[in-house]
């Protein structure tokens, strides 16, 4: 079993940047790719960014491409969301997502999420 846990939300104004971290705990020698949802009040959970588990392919929602820049530390085990010029539409609870088969960037069951954390961007 692998949990994760996000960390690093807040409040934040129109065009800061703000950095989530994800780490990974338990059986983390599973080869896991790891992405980052959020779900915007009243509105369905959407995609944000995934990574592979090499690190090597990203993938990002039109919506943040440019912006938001996922990484990944396999010795540490965590994975990151940098966020920069952020928009009050950013504003949502983030999911860290991990799964051992697919790389987590569709709207179905992964293996693993976590809690969520709360990004309130104010205009």
């Amino acid at each position: 079993q692998v949990r994760l846990k996000e960390s690093g939300g807040g409040v934040v104004q129109a065009g800061d940047s703000l950095r989530l971290s994800c780490a990974a705990s338990g059986h983390t020698s599973t080869t896991l790719a790891m992405g980052w949802f959020r779900q915007a009040a009243g509105k369905k959970r959407e995609f944000v960014a995934a990574v592979s588990w090499s690190g090597s392919s990203t993938y990002y929602a039109d919506s943040v491409e440019g912006r938001f820049a996922i990484s990944r530390d396999n010795a540490e085990n965590t994975v990151s969301l940098q966020m920069n010029s952020l928009q009050v539409e950013d504003t949502a609870v983030y999911y860290c997502v991990a799964d051992e088969v697919m790389v987590p960037k569709e709207d179905t069951v992964y293996d693993y999420n976590g809690q969520g954390i709360q990004v309130t961007v104010s205009s």
